[in-house]
């Protein structure tokens, strides 16, 4: 293929290919040129131009198929608009004379259409160029049309739109001549030449005047014909060409030219409308021949044409645009009702013909109002809506009063007005549902008074009028859901006042029963205690029936609604009433079978219409109750529901009997009864009925083949049977469309009507409505079959074969004893049946039986697979595949293949073979590889032969759509067949008309799967898979220039298939554009498909995509670019305002998706694009009055090309991008926000730091941070969070609350001391003021709670009257809910309130925790006083008054917190507690709403709990006087009995049981909460129920209590070992490590307190007898489970050993010393290893002796332990954090009493010289390697014995001689710093005051110490380090001479002496010397001074002994003797920071 990418045909390589190559060749060697034209220069085209026009004629001849002459027309045009023209009337003439040329074979039919294809093409390009030859061209073309068949007109007319496009106005003298000819295939036979047609004069109206102006009528007359008999795609494009001539007529504005002026009048509206409205009611009649026949009373309009001309109605308002509705809205309104109304009684004469005229009225109003109009426009509609209401009402009302009843009831005004009102209250509804809560203007409006107009309504005589009323308050309770119990009062009260009334009682109780359904989209709900008013309302109705025989038909079914809605509320309410219903469901059916008999003699058809009724509600609520309570059909339930099944089945037997002896006026309700019993039977499982199958199958089966149905509704009953993907090739009515509403009706055929809600009254309150659309049940007549075909499945499955087999024998004689179309509709509903049987049974994995059951099962399916009905034949060919699937064996599978071939092969008509051919691709789908490869082999053969079967596209439909299943089902086997499949595939593309658009539908599928079998394998490199490659490639691209839309939504999902599999290969950019072209589509399927690869796309390369589609829109003309913007607000912009226009919820949910992908990817690299599009979309919408208008006359001339969609055209103000987006795209923009903000955090960290964002903004201008659009974040939220809509709200509150967490700490740079934030508090206080209002629902004021606590918690705003405003608001939600769930309002459900008052606590508690967080972390900061005085004033005022503030309420909300916490406790008991539980429920939870209030303490308990706990904490436990809190607090509180258990009342409890029962629900519910973690408890929950027993235990009494409760405390530490094992995050396991620790503590003061009181007790004289305290009483034992410590121990165990795996023996293998490095540990780490080793270092003191001594060894095992693995050599000689802990550990195990305790005194000197031995044994190397520990961790360890521990411990000979040996060593250590730290130990060990332990070392030492000083003495030191090594030798030396006795003082001194005065410099040394010496000398000096004086006699001897030195001290006193004074002062104060520091150092561990 390569070869082909030429300027010029490459014609060698082209001659030696085969046919088929040839054309593949060409197609790309053009597809190449294409592009190639446009990129290659001027000159260099004009030079090959002559050749390269030769060479593209010449292909004319060739016979191109259909996608290649049109790249060949297109290219001539191109290389003529960029080359020279002067050749170009040559090619003309050539054209013509092809055109011309009388050879009418059909191979010379290709040649003259790829003439006629250039000639449009060339005067497309050129235009005016070639004005004078256009006449004779045009003429040429028309004269050969009169000759040509469907596809020579389909292609003349589209060549003729092209002429007419290029010359503009120039062609007006061949206008007339067009107009004729377009007239004439205007209503052609083949419909692509009628969309041709509608194409070519859509484009003729541009210029055309008499179009629009004389020739308007026959214009609307030639349209409302071509509408008969029409497909959808005709139905769309004619329906744009009248509405566009309409709109036209009205607002065209006229040339100037005098004698035009006078032929044309202007048209009104009026006239219009009445034009469109003639066709709508007597359709293409014409005026004078439609009289007749209506005179005759026999016309009926066609369905397609008033199909059409609703959308012709749609596409007139679309035109004229938003601004032009709103204008003319009102006239608009009333022609459009007065459709349906009684001036056009015919219009309405039957049902049907009603039903449909009404859904058309729907349809055109919603896509007028909900389409164009934003949402102050839409109110004011809704506004005009209601006055037309109002007229209506006052109609019927004058009716209604006449006395006469007679005339009343059949009065024509009221009938015909019904339909009118119908349609006015359903577009009411759907309108006030779009508009969601920012209706609620609309509502509070009185002078509209919308809601009383809709109430007055609902006692209209007509049961439609009624049934639109209510569901219109169904739609205004869902938007609204403040309305739901206001609403459902407002009903129930007239339905108790109106109760004589027929027309009030069902009205009002199709009210309520709308407004149960509408309570499962509300989540707030409604009061429980609406059930029980409902459930006794209904009884009452029930009951009172027969009082009045009037009324009882109507008491009947309203009760059993009423019930039946009821259920929907779910078992929490519908349990309450359970027995109540059960009662009533007995008692509506007689008891036994006799008593059946007798009622069937008694009565007359009134009484049994009545009990028919009655009975068929009961079915009917029983059925709503199985399908919305499950959880209650318990066993005993089912056992109360069976009794009256068997005569419910019973009273269906007898019911024919019935209908013989009472009349036919009980039809209606016996098929209603029948309904409902087969739709209750399919919801129950069938064993509750086996006792009846054999009964209900004859039944069933009666009704199947009854003999009096008229109706053949295959269109609903079939498609549920068929294959989803089956269906796409029967009917485009089945497939998804955006005028799927209208459509509808054609699909169920002229004579039934489809679906409308008085056809069943009970589908009001059904939760299944597809978005917000009315349901829509179909008339019981057609209801009772499909519900008969799904429950004869069920029945069939489950009966014995026998029986079975009779049925099947039965079903064949029935279809054989009919004729005609009685045979088609009993055959339609056998195979629905036996298919519905076949599913059922291979759902069920069930058997069909033995072989002779296969017999008559075939029969019928074969009689089926040949029915003349398409979806017959496609229902058949899944129930064939499924009866291989089910019988399950090889062979038969291969039998009926084979039957399928044999048939196949013999048949010749498209009957047989299309049913046979989808037969075969069933069967692969459903047993996939079971099929041998020669089986496939032989398939394929079939299939491709019949896809070339060229005389009948619906063949090759059938067989490539087979294809494509066998291609997906065969997987791997399949390919040997790629490539002659690929072949074939291109082959067709290439040459299949484009008008058998079916055919590339399924070449399309068949592409679509061979790619997804060949998958990732399209990467390859080899040729024959870049040959496969590019021929997929190539299809796609004939594909997607395929004029149909389906084909170019096939090619698209085929290149995403590529892109997924092959992404290099694919052309992103071509792609992308031929994406954002088809963006707005009118195709919904085609948007689709854009879609769903878009968001593939965007998944991979978000950027490119988005790059390429803004260089698509910049480099693209006018009309490419479609109705989205993209120029202006790039792809994601386009996106945005295609989701606010979408309706279709997939598409939506694909944009969201397409978004966010693009989000995630890119809105950090183009942050301010992205916060502009959520700004505009936010504020375009901020206020209602910026409603753009534009002169739509402006608009009309710069006509939107053809691309823009009709339904979605709006005249858009074009500066600002976004015109009133609805409030869904405003939350998901808000959604956006938060989004954005998410993925910075993940970004850079300048993000978040403005000081940097704004340096680095500063170095690169192009670098953008979030931080620096703070202001545009503050006001979008603030723009949301105050709309009208909640859900904004809830969104906006959202933002801000994410804006504040963000924000809250970044410094505000320029002012010290404050953050970025505080200066928007006044946004902040404003966007949350209006949640606090009293009309405000609950969960917005919950979420403004939250809100609120964090900003205050934030800190943001540090002076207290500020944060006074937003205090205030929590202080007055405070003030509304003290009064408990009583007060708060009635609207919602009880649930709401709880969910209200507890977010008010929760944001409490946080404010308070925060509040006494800052006060401890303030107390703390002024005890280290290194704050700044300002700075510690200004804190104060802010942490002090914080919790002042919140001081004043703080008894009010402990009293309400402790409330809550015992409500949490109470719904958290296992469910057997049940019984024991309050029966009014909590304080703030009712019993019947506990369910939906658990979730509500979930979420909220945490908090209160810790604040709780704090407050607890705060009082010390300390009871006050009950009732102290409400003296001085002016707000009623709540009774303290809250917290003080339900027995208040009878005995006052002392405060310690007060306490008691306080400390034992913090503690219980922590416990509770902590022991079984549930996976999706937050870290937030665990962190503050581990903050709250912090706080408990800080706290003396609570710490006494667990003391004393040992078991408590071991309960405790198992949770908290439980926790740290199940929650990996540090700062949980740190915080449960610091709760241990305070209850070791706890167990420390218990043990003292018990010693102390035993010493007080027993006197000191018998000291021995004492008892042992503390764990291991005398005997040292401790039992797992049962002891604290080794409950600890574990713990902490759990902790070192996840921290350092080498402690574990088991794990090293070995125990004790292992040659590892030693690591230093994370931050983390180290904090809980320290934390870890304190609580080990406690144990000892809560255990007795005994007890001491089990757990030491473990002790200091870990200890030592922790102290090996980690002691890393750090620079400068710092310990690890961790060395640290375990040295100041050891120190703590050391210093024990237990040591030292008479009992366990020797053990543990024994234990402790062990562990000595273990810190001497890791000095040395082990195995021979050396370990790298740090030897000063090591000394230190050992100081630490020395000093700590009893001197028998240390000073046995072996010990201490190895103590001394580590230090000799580690003073030969060259490192200065191990030195410097040897002699400050040495230091302290010298000083030990024992003798005995510290005269061995000093003997041993000293001399070496003395040798090294002499030394440095000798070099002089060099630098500040050796300065540091000899003062703190001077300093041990000096140390040694106050401890010395006085004999050996003398040859100290004499030794120190000498070496001092060394380093004394006189004056002229002085000068010149070095910082260190001048150092050395001050430092000797002042030293000498200081000994001089304490041992003058020595002194004296030395001086006297040494001349020498005597004079260079005297030399140096005298030199300093000036300054001696001043030199002292400075060295004492610079020598002080060094000993503190050393002395520090020092105390830190020993």
């Amino acid at each position: 293929m390569e070869l082909a990418h030429n300027l010029l045909l490459n014609e060698e390589v082209y001659n030696q290919l085969g046919e088929v190559q040839k054309a593949e060749f060409i197609f790309d060697w053009l597809s190449y040129l294409e592009k190639l034209l446009l990129a290659t220069s001027r000159s260099d085209v004009k030079e090959k131009q002559k050749t390269l026009v030769e060479q593209l004629l010449s292909l004319l001849n060739s016979s191109p198929g259909p996608p290649t002459r049109k790249l060949l027309a297109k290219n001539l045009g191109v290389l003529y608009s960029i080359g020279d023209t002067f050749s170009v009337y040559e090619t003309i003439d050539k054209c013509n004379d092809l055109i011309r040329s009388k050879d009418d074979s059909p191979s010379y039919l290709p040649t003259k259409l790829a003439a006629v294809v250039c000639l449009g093409s060339l005067y497309r390009k050129l235009g005016r160029v070639l004005v004078n030859t256009f006449t004779d061209t045009v003429g040429n073309i028309l004269k050969a049309m009169k000759s040509a068949e469907s596809q020579g007109r389909y292609e003349i007319m589209l060549s003729l739109q092209n002429i007419l496009n290029g010359l503009g106005a120039a062609a007006t003298p061949c206008h007339r001549d067009v107009y004729k000819a377009a007239k004439s295939c205007l209503t052609d036979r083949s419909m692509a030449v009628r969309c041709a047609a509608a194409k070519c004069l859509l484009e003729l109206q541009k210029e055309a005047i008499f179009m629009w102006s004389t020739d308007l009528d026959s214009v609307a007359t030639l349209c409302f014909k071509s509408f008969e008999g029409s497909n959808y795609d005709v139905r769309i494009s004619v329906s744009k060409l009248l509405g566009t001539v309409l709109a036209k007529a009205i607002i065209s504005k006229h040339p100037g030219s005098a004698v035009s002026r006078q032929s044309i009048r202007r048209l009104s509206l009026e006239e219009v409308l009445e034009l469109l409205g003639t066709g709508f009611l007597r359709g293409s009649s014409g005026f004078l021949r439609a009289s007749g026949d209506m005179l005759k009373g026999t016309s009926s309009v066609s369905r397609d044409v008033r199909v059409g001309v609703t959308q012709a109605y749609v596409v007139f308002v679309s035109t004229l645009g938003g601004t032009w509705l709103e204008k003319n809205f009102a006239a608009f309104l009333s022609h459009v009702l007065s459709l349906v109304s009684q001036s056009h009684p015919k219009a309405t004469q039957t049902q049907t013909d009603a039903v449909c005229g009404r859904r058309c009225v729907s349809f055109i109003l919603r896509a007028a109002i909900g389409g164009l109009l934003g949402e102050k426009a839409q109110i004011a509609a809704a506004k005009d809506i209601c006055q037309a209401i109002w007229k209506l009402k006052k109609v019927v009302d004058a009716v209604m009063n006449e006395g006469n009843v007679e005339t009343r009831v059949g009065s024509t005004d009221v009938m015909a007005s019904q339909h009118m009102l119908v349609c006015a209250l359903q577009e009411l509804g759907n309108l006030i549902y779009s508009l969601g809560t920012t209706a609620a203007p609309l509502l509070q409006d009185s002078s509209a008074g919308l809601l009383d107009s809709v109430i007055s309504v609902i006692q209209h005589p007509s049961i439609a009028v009624r049934l639109a009323a209510a569901w219109c308050l169904h739609c205004i309770a869902v938007a609204l859901p403040s309305y739901l119990t206001p609403l459902l009062d407002r009903c129930l009260e007239r339905l108790t006042v109106l109760k004589s009334s027929p027309e009030a009682v069902t009205g009002f109780s199709f009210a309520v029963a709308a407004l149960l359904g509408a309570v499962k989209h509300c989540p707030l709900g409604i009061p429980h205690g609406k059930g029980k008013i409902i459930m006794t309302l209904a009884e009452d109705l029930l009951c009172s029936a027969v009082q009045n025989s009037r009324l009882s038909a109507q008491r009947t079914q309203s009760g059993w609604l009423l019930i039946a809605a009821l259920m929907t509320l779910g078992p929490a309410v519908v349990s309450h009433h359970l027995a109540r219903l059960l009662l009533l469901w007995k008692c509506v059916f007689p008891l036994s079978p006799k008593d059946l008999e007798t009622e069937k003699s008694r009565g007359d058809s009134f009484t049994w219409q009545v009990t028919l009724e009655g009975r068929a509600g009961a079915l009917c609520a029983i059925k709503s109750f199985v399908s919305h309570c499950g959880d209650l059909l318990t066993e005993e339930v089912i056992q109360r529901l069976l009794p009256p099944l068997p005569c419910a089945v019973d009273l269906l037997i007898q019911l024919s009997s019935v209908l013989r002896t009472y009349g036919s006026t009980l039809k209606t309700p016996s098929v209603v009864y029948k309904q409902r019993l087969y739709e209750l039977l399919i919801l129950l499982p069938p064993e509750t009925y086996e006792g009846n199958l054999c009964a209900l199958l004859k039944e069933l089966a009666a009704d199947l083949t009854a003999s009096d149905i008229q109706v053949a509704a295959s269109a609903f009953l079939l498609p549920p049977l068929c294959h989803q993907d089956d269906l796409v090739i029967l009917s485009p009515l089945l497939q998804e469309t955006d005028h799927r509403f209208i459509e509808e009706q054609l699909l169920l055929g002229n004579g039934i009507a489809c679906g409308s809600l008085e056809y069943d009254p009970y589908s009001i309150y059904e939760k299944d409505v597809a978005g917000n659309s009315v349901p829509k049940p179909l008339p019981p007549v057609l209801s009772v079959i499909s519900s008969a075909v799904k429950l004869f499945g069920v029945v069939c499955a489950h009966v014995g074969e026998a029986q079975r087999l009779f049925i099947l024998e039965q079903f064949l004689d029935s279809i054989k004893h009919t004729k005609g179309a009685r045979q088609q509709i009993v055959q339609l509903h056998v195979v629905s049946s036996l298919s519905s049987f076949l599913k059922y049974l291979a759902g069920s994995k069930g058997h069909l039986g033995p072989e002779e059951m296969r017999r008559p099962v075939l029969a019928l399916v074969m009689g089926a697979l040949e029915s003349p009905n398409p979806l017959l034949r496609c229902a058949a060919a899944e129930a064939w595949a499924r009866l291989a699937q089910v019988v399950d064996d090889g062979a038969f599978t291969a039998a009926l293949a084979q039957v399928s071939f044999d048939k196949l092969k013999s048949a010749r008509d498209v009957v047989t073979r299309t049913g046979y051919s989808l037969a075969l691709g069933s069967l692969h789908r459903y047993l996939g590889g079971i099929s041998s490869s020669q089986h496939l082999n032989s398939c394929v053969g079939i299939l491709f032969t019949l896809s070339q079967d060229s005389t009948s596209p619906d063949v090759q439909t059938w067989a490539l759509h087979s294809l494509s299943l066998i291609i997906d089902s065969a997987g791997p086997l399949y390919n040997m067949h790629v490539e002659p499949t690929l072949s074939l595939i291109i082959m067709l593309l290439l040459n299949v008309p484009p008008t058998h658009a079916e055919v590339h539908q399924s070449l399309g599928r068949c592409l679509n799967a061979l790619i997804t079998t060949l998958g990732p394998e399209l990467q390859g490199n080899s040729t024959s898979i870049s040959t496969l490659r590019t021929s997929c490639l190539l299809g796609c691209a004939v594909m997607q220039d395929n004029p149909d839309c389906l084909v170019q939504a096939q090619a698209i999902s085929c290149l995403q298939q590529l892109h997924m599999f092959a992404p290099r290969h694919v052309n992103l950019s071509s792609l992308v554009s031929c994406l954002c072209v088809n963006l707005c589509s009118p195709y919904l399927l085609l948007r689709r498909a854009v879609l769903a690869c878009l968001r593939q796309l965007v998944q991979r390369e978000a950027a490119e995509v988005s790059e390429h589609a803004v260089m698509l829109a910049k480099d693209s003309r006018e009309e490419l670019t479609p109705d989205a913007n993209i120029r202006e607000v790039g792809l994601e912009g386009a996106l945005l305002t295609l989701l606010d226009k979408e309706t279709d919820q997939k598409l939506c949910h694909d944009i969201k998706e397409t978004l966010n992908h693009m989000l995630t990817s890119m809105a950090v690299d183009k942050l301010s694009f992205w916060l502009k599009l959520c700004k505009d979309v936010l504020a375009a919408s901020a206020d209602f009055t910026t409603v753009t208008c534009v002169d739509t006359m402006q608009e009309e001339e710069g006509d939107k090309g053809d691309d823009a969609s009709v339904l979605t055209t709006r005249n858009d103000d074009k500066s600002y991008p976004f015109t009133n987006p609805r409030w869904a795209t405003r939350v998901f923009a808000a959604e956006c926000v938060c989004r954005i903000i998410n993925q910075c955090e993940n970004a850079h960290s300048a993000h978040f730091d403005i000081a940097l964002a704004q340096e680095m903004r500063k170095r690169d201008s192009r670098n953008d941070f979030l931080v620096l659009h703070l202001a545009d974040l503050i006001r979008m939220a603030f723009m949301a969070a105050t709309d009208h809509s909640d859900q904004l709200r809830l969104s906006g509150l959202e933002t801000l609350l994410v804006v504040i967490r963000r924000f809250a700490s970044i410094p505000e740079p320029e002012f010290p001391g404050h953050v970025i934030l505080e200066q928007y508090q006044a946004n902040v206080g404003a966007a949350l003021r209006p949640a606090f209002t009293s009309e405000t629902p609950p969960d917005v004021t919950a979420k403004a709670c939250q809100v609120c606590s964090a900003w205050i918690a934030s800190g943001v705003v540090s002076d207290l009257n500020d944060l006074r405003r937003v205090h205030q608001l929590l202080v007055s939600s405070l003030t509304k809910i003290q009064a408990g769930k009583e007060a708060l309002s009635h609207l919602y459900n009880e649930s709401a309130s709880t969910m209200e008052i507890l977010a008010v606590l929760k944001a409490w508690a946080e404010v308070y925790i925060i509040a006494v967080e800052r006060h401890k972390s303030h107390r703390q900061a002024l005890k280290t006083t290194t704050y700044s005085e300002d700075c510690v004033r200004n804190e104060s005022y802010s942490s002090d008054g914080l919790l002042d503030l919140v001081h004043a309420d703080l008894g009010t909300l402990s009293r309400l917190w402790l409330a809550a916490l015992q409500d949490f406790a109470l719904l958290t008991l296992p469910s057997e507690f049940a019984s024991q539980l309050p029966v009014e429920g909590g304080a703030f939870y009712t019993s019947e709403t506990s369910e939906n209030a658990k979730l509500h303490y979930y979420n909220s308990w945490a908090l209160i709990l810790h604040a709780t706990a704090l407050w607890l904490t705060s009082t010390g436990f300390v009871v006050a006087d009950p009732d102290e809190g409400a003296s001085h607090l002016s707000r009623p509180v709540t009774p303290t009995s809250m917290c003080q258990g339900s027995s208040s009342g009878a005995t006052v409890k002392s405060p310690e049981d007060v306490c008691t029962d306080r400390f034992h629900l913090i503690l219980g519910i922590s416990v509770e909460f902590l022991c079984s973690l549930r996976s999706d408890a937050t870290m937030e929950s665990i962190t503050a129920c581990l903050h709250a027993l912090q706080a408990l235990l800080d706290v003396p009494w609570p710490r006494s209590k667990i003391g004393s409760d040992q078991d408590l405390g071991i309960e405790l530490l198992n949770v908290l070992h439980r926790v740290i094992l199940t929650r990996e995050s540090p700062s949980i396991q740190l915080a449960s490590l610091e709760v241990v620790r305070q209850i070791i503590c706890a167990a420390q003061e218990h043990v003292k307190e018990k010693r102390r009181s035993a010493e007080v007790d027993d006197g000191a004289a018998e000291k021995e007898t004492l008892p042992e305290f503390g764990e291991g009483k005398d005997t040292g034992g401790l039992v797992p489970g049962k002891s604290l410590v080794f409950a600890t121990l574990e713990l902490c165990v759990c902790i070192l050993v996840r921290q350092l795996p080498e402690l574990n023996p088991k794990l090293t293998g070995s125990p004790g010393v292992r040659a590892a490095k030693p690591q230093v540990l994370s931050e983390d780490g180290s904090r809980l290893v320290s934390a870890a080793l304190v609580i080990l270092s406690e144990l000892p003191a809560v255990c007795s002796p005994e007890g001491s001594i089990s757990i030491l060894p473990t002790v200091l095992y870990l200890t030592i332990g922790v102290l090996r693995e980690t002691a890393v050599k750090l620079p400068g000689g710092q310990l690890s954090s961790t060395v640290a802990a375990s040295l100041q550990a050891l120190k703590g195990i050391l210093s024990s009493p237990m040591a030292r305790a008479e009992k366990s005194h020797t053990a543990w000197t024994d234990l402790l010289r062990s562990a000595l031995t273990t810190i001497l044994d890791c000095w040395d190397p082990v195995d021979g390697t050396h370990q790298e520990l740090d030897e000063i961790s090591l000394l230190t360890a050992i100081t630490v014995f020395i000093l700590s521990t009893s001197p028998e411990v240390t000073t046995i000979p072996c010990l201490q001689k190895r103590c001394i040996e580590k230090f000799k060593a580690t003073l030969q250590i060259k490192d200065p710093v191990v030195q410097i730290k040897t002699y400050q130990l040495l230091l302290s060990v010298f000083q030990y005051p024992n003798p005995a332990v510290s005269y061995p070392y000093i003997y041993s030492l000293v001399s070496s110490i003395v040798e090294k000083l002499q030394e440095i003495d000798q070099r002089k030191p060099e630098d500040t380090t050796e300065l540091q090594i000899f003062q703190e030798g001077v300093r041990v030396l000096e140390a040694l001479v106050a401890i010395a006795e006085e004999q050996h003082r003398s040859q100290l001194v004499a030794c120190l002496l000498p070496i001092l005065i060394s380093f004394l410099l006189d004056d002229k040394a002085l000068g010149s010397a070095t910082a260190v010496m001048k150092n050395l000398h001050d430092f000797a000096l002042q030293n000498l001074m200081q000994i001089g004086p304490q041992y003058s006699s020595v002194f004296k001897n030395v001086m006297a002994s040494s001349p020498a030195l005597k004079a260079r001290l005297e030399a140096a006193i005298k030199g300093n003797q000036e300054n001696v004074k001043v030199k002292i002062s400075t060295s004492k104060h610079t020598k002080n920071p060094g000993k503190n520091a050393s002395i520090q150092l020092k105390t830190n561990f020993l």
